[in-house]
């Protein structure tokens, strides 16, 4: 299967990065893809249980096992784990990844790649881009959390905001007439309209690695 690749570069020390993408509370301020994440109490390797709201009343959940960490003397941080869900309403099997965390001039480059084994393979062809969009979109709501001070819920009601924008735009357009090339070329400026720069983007991030060792996911944690 193929795996999904983000990578964003964030003008923040490597700590505060860190904190904000290890601490189970605060991932779940800027990962849209979880609504909770829950550390399961005396377990080691430590473990998790997440819940995600994909619908209004509906939830899914899943589980996951911290595999590993490996500092470097260059300071690069490499976080491994396995993942997974048992629900059946769940299009993730089992899965495994890693984030990686590569000191930068002025920041960090935070880098992630993950696969899974599909619980539907046709489903799996318009899932796996849409979790991989949702991915670089939640990267770069973490980046404007940590380099601009927006807090990840105001970010949202910016996106939200564009969104209704950029639609009532295209309505407006349509509401003039019969001119479908009018309409067609509107909602075409709509869509490629570049984003506040408040508003959570997932076209700012890398979505293909940049070099071998970022697209080198670990095996054991003696590899990492």
């Amino acid at each position: 299967m193929r795996s999904i690749y983000v990578e964003a570069v964030i003008s923040a020390p490597l700590d505060d990065v860190w904190a904000a993408t290890q601490d189970p509370v605060r991932h779940c301020r800027w990962d849209v893809r979880f609504g909770r994440i829950d550390p399961v109490p005396g377990t080691a390797p430590a473990e998790f249980r997440y819940v995600t709201t994909v619908l209004p009343g509906v939830e899914i959940g899943g589980y996951g096992v911290h595999a590993g960490q490996r500092d470097r003397p260059d300071g690069t941080r490499t976080s491994a784990l396995r993942f997974g869900s048992a629900d059946p309403r769940s299009p993730i099997g089992d899965g495994r990844g890693y984030w990686r965390y590569v000191p930068v001039a002025g920041g960090v480059r935070f880098l992630t790649g993950y696969t899974y084994t599909p619980r539907w393979p046709l489903i799996d062809l318009v899932f796996r881009p849409v979790f991989g969009w949702a991915t670089a979109w939640s990267f770069d709501r973490l980046r404007l959390w940590l380099e601009r001070g927006v807090p990840p819920g105001r970010a949202l009601r910016n996106a939200w905001l564009e969104v209704i924008v950029r639609v009532a735009v295209v309505a407006g357009a349509a509401a003039l007439g019969p001119h479908p090339l009018i309409v067609a070329l509107t909602a075409l400026a709509a869509l490629l309209l570049p984003p506040g720069r408040d508003t959570p983007a997932a076209r700012r991030c890398l979505r293909h690695p940049s070099d071998r060792r970022a697209a080198t996911a670990p095996t054991l944690l003696e590899t990492l």
